[in-house]
């Protein structure tokens, strides 16, 4: 027979049991969360296998020509020698390609190629497993497989006749545009060697022309992105002529003794101007001049800082 105090004992430590194992659960819990932290502060404080990761940002595996983005780049430095395991992940983190399996590297500097064949267009990234160091990363640098060429628009050329005298008037063709995407705008001229501006989505190029003849060119643009992806073909085709000083008619035929004019393309504010033995200087578009007294050919010349155009002037006797 028990004591009559038994009874309350055993109530008590049946009440105490849930808070009892309640205070051990959690102590087990913060006990589990602070080792985890430790884990987190721990692994922190390891040097990552990986530095200074550098990777294409953009690339195109049909890009034409002497193309340098025609596959994507992996590049970073091992700390360590190790085994590497390099695989491309799309958006959603599934592998869509190995590019190097269990491949033993020594430590320093590494570089990987993929071409992207048979992957969509999209963002992709490197995801890399060291085998030794027992390590997953994935870099964040992301890979833009892009294969559609951009879509150029051409707002306007002008102005259709400039000379690159370097008097500040008219001395330049500019090229105002926009494109769908960041890319490069090449200016052709009918020369090898078209102006390219840097990657941007709109702005201005501009052509001075320095070094070539006087004459018709036709300007027209192209645009090839960062990955590569050229325009099908040139866009805004524009004749523009290239002129410092030029006379209309190129010919004239006129009375003895008679007045005549003449028109003067140029940008120049004044120049110079001869026939037969007369000179003098204007600064009008249309030259007005006296036909010499005698019948015969004469020239009439117009010039300015060296450039000069002239035009014979045929006179004739008076009826």
């Amino acid at each position: 027979m028990f004591a009559p105090g038994t009874r309350r004992s055993s109530d008590s430590l049946a009440r105490g049991l849930p808070r009892l194992l309640s205070t051990l659960l959690v102590l087990a819990l913060l006990g589990g969360t602070a080792a985890a932290f430790a884990v987190t502060e721990r692994l922190k404080l390891v040097p990552s296998p990986i530095v200074a990761p550098k990777v294409t940002e953009a690339f195109s595996p049909v890009c034409r020509g002497d193309c340098e983005t025609r596959e994507a780049r992996i590049r970073f430095g091992l700390r360590d020698a190790d085994r590497l395991t390099v695989t491309i992940i799309d958006e959603d983190d599934e592998p869509v390609a190995t590019i190097a399996e269990a491949e033993r590297l020594p430590a320093g500097p590494v570089e990987f190629a993929w071409d992207g064949r048979g992957a969509p267009e999209g963002v992709y990234r490197a995801r890399v497993h060291l085998a030794d160091a027992r390590r997953t990363i994935d870099i964040p640098n992301e890979m833009r497989l892009d294969t559609t060429p951009p879509t150029l628009t051409v707002e306007r050329i002008r102005p259709t006749v400039f000379s690159p005298d370097g008097d500040g008037r008219a001395d330049k063709v500019s090229a105002e545009y926009s494109v769908s995407e960041r890319a490069s705008v090449s200016l052709h001229h009918g020369d090898d060697t078209p102006v390219v501006s840097p990657p941007r989505t709109e702005g201005k190029i501009e052509w001075y022309g320095r070094g070539l003849a006087p004459g018709e060119y036709v300007v027209a643009l192209s645009a090839t992105d960062l990955a590569g992806n050229t325009t099908d073909r040139l866009v805004g085709a524009t004749d523009v002529r290239l002129r410092f000083i030029e006379l209309s008619p190129r010919r004239i035929v006129v009375p003895a003794g008679v007045r005549f004019g003449v028109g003067v393309s140029t940008d120049a504010r004044r120049y110079r101007w001869r026939l037969g033995e007369r000179t003098g200087s204007s600064g009008a578009k249309t030259l007005v001049l006296d036909s010499p007294a005698r019948p015969g050919r004469y020239t009439l010349t117009v010039s300015y800082d060296g450039h000069r155009d002239a035009i014979p002037v045929f006179v004739r006797a008076q009826p």
